[in-house]
């Protein structure tokens, strides 16, 4: 009976899937979090017809889902892998993206640490576990608590790759399923520190730290002289068609780049 139900649903799910009435969208929290549902809203109130299912839980969840054929849209803050591009070849499938915001991605500090910046160099070490004591960077003496996104997460491997020299994290970093839940952890605990997209980073308890002397301003962030800026993406299979490509259209609008800027984000535009 339990296999009945579970097939019935996913057929269901299926067509309402074929038919674009509702956009399933899937993947990353950084952007599924807060700014695609403030874009379904806006996007509904002129598409009253349009329904959208978002789950945000990693940007490799939406390249799975892309490849499954179960989203229509998979949100990123990283690119595909040669593995993902290759399982979806596989398929007959083709990942495309689409730049739909740039980011930069924060170092966040317990907003009671003196501290005001660190060097890139420094932020290898502590997120590396090199160094371990913030007596080491200034601050006052006291073990350093490292917060970092899971492997699932997109800001997971661009943190690794644009600030850690694509060393491994240190052994003793917690890993959180999202944004917030870094943010929360970081303003509780006065040695921790994390890093966030740019839409994160007004929460009280925290501050986010200078890095080389650059903090990420939309300025900074758009001319990639903050040291972490990154694109963030919707992926598709193949040109977006349909309600998909009304829903993508959109984000780059006026109206929906507006809301990008309003969220946090940097506009590509």
């Amino acid at each position: 009976m339990k296999k009945l139900i579970a097939i019935a649903a996913l057929f269901a799910a299926s067509a309402t899937f074929a038919g674009a009435e509702q956009l399933v969208i899937k993947g990353s929290d950084t952007l599924g979090a807060k700014l695609v549902p403030q874009l379904a809203e806006a996007y509904k109130a002129e598409n009253p017809g349009t329904s959208f299912n978002i789950a945000a839980e990693g940007s490799s969840t939406g390249f799975a889902a892309l490849i499954d054929q179960t989203a229509n849209i998979g949100m990123a803050s990283r690119r595909a892998k040669s593995t993902e591009i290759s399982a979806a070849l596989a398929k007959g499938l083709d990942l495309r993206p689409t730049i739909v915001a740039w980011d930069g991605i924060a170092v966040i500090l317990n907003s009671g640490n003196p501290i005001q910046g660190l060097t890139k160099k420094q932020v290898e070490q502590i997120f590396t576990g090199d160094i371990t004591d913030w007596s080491a960077v200034g601050g006052k003496p006291g073990k350093i608590s490292i917060y970092t996104r899971n492997t699932a997460s997109g800001t997971y491997a661009d943190f690794k790759e644009l600030a850690m020299s694509k060393r491994d994290y240190a052994g003793s970093a917690q890993k959180m399923a999202g944004n917030e839940q870094i943010v929360s952890e970081v303003a509780k605990n006065p040695s921790g520190i994390g890093y966030v997209g740019l839409a994160y980073t007004k929460a009280s308890g925290i501050k986010v730290a200078a890095v080389d002397g650059k903090t990420p301003t939309q300025a900074d962030v758009r001319d990639k002289s903050y040291p972490y800026s990154r694109p963030t993406f919707y992926y598709t299979n193949g040109t977006p068609a349909g309600a998909t490509k009304s829903f993508v259209d959109f984000t780059l609008s006026a109206k929906g780049q507006k809301i990008v800027e309003q969220v946090g984000f940097v506009p590509v535009k």
